[in-house]
């Protein structure tokens, strides 16, 4: 019981409190253990990465093995991941052989990461646009008047990132450019949406605080697994 639970929260607790005394007190012993933890972590990472790898195999080939609707894709992401993966540790079509850089130009990692990850990656941007204006389109619906001040700014900004925007405020004189769709545009990015950004940052910082205390006090234990 000690060694599965206790463990585990006393070393997260001092761990925990060490960190967050180095930020305040830089000086050693603290601003040591803070690189030495950072490094430790490092390591924690690589195997992490690992059981990510090994815990990929596993569900796609378990669901090529069964035989379940949409294995085909399974069988792509399997090839996919294993040619990367043995491209970049063993640098294999690397021009300059094993001492070079993974993302060495020509090489197979490179190669497959330009020609087939970055026109995939910007499809499926291309296809979420289509999913964003859908999501617009029922939520920017005025039937309220909080829903019709979103619709309103999202209207102006919108307006405002194109020439259109331009187009309908040009006939207005110099004194009131500042009522202009552009200006109004830009002020609510950098006022009204500003003050919004802020205002959630903050309340995550209070939620990582609140959390973090939790973790590192054993009040928190969900990172130990189990019920």
């Amino acid at each position: 019981m000690f060694i599965r639970v206790w463990l585990p929260v006393l070393v997260t607790g001092i761990v925990g409190a060490i960190l967050v005394t180095a930020l305040y007190v830089p000086h050693d012993p603290f601003g040591k253990l803070n690189g030495d933890f950072s490094e430790y972590f490092n390591i924690i990472a690589a195997f992490a990465f690992i059981l990510g790898g090994g815990n990929l195999l596993k569900i796609h080939l378990e669901k090529i093995s069964r035989k379940k609707r949409g294995w085909g894709y399974s069988v792509v992401t399997i090839v996919g991941f294993l040619f990367v993966l043995l491209a970049g540790v063993f640098k294999i079509g690397n021009p300059e052989g094993l001492t070079g850089s993974v993302d060495t130009p020509g090489s197979w990692f490179a190669v497959s990461y330009d020609s087939f990850f970055t026109p995939l990656q910007s499809t499926m941007f291309s296809i979420l646009a289509f999913f964003v204006a859908s999501a617009s389109y029922r939520a920017f619906r005025a039937k309220n008047t909080e829903a019709t001040l979103l619709l309103t700014a999202a209207l102006i900004i919108l307006l405002g990132r194109t020439f259109v925007g331009y187009w309908l405020t040009a006939w207005m004189p110099e004194s009131m450019y500042w009522a202009t769709i552009p200006e109004l545009s830009g002020w609510i990015m950098s006022v009204v949406n500003q003050a919004g950004q802020r205002a959630i940052l903050i309340g995550i910082a209070l939620g990582v605080i609140s959390t973090s205390l939790k973790v590192i006090l054993g009040i928190e234990r969900s990172y130990l697994g189990g019920e």
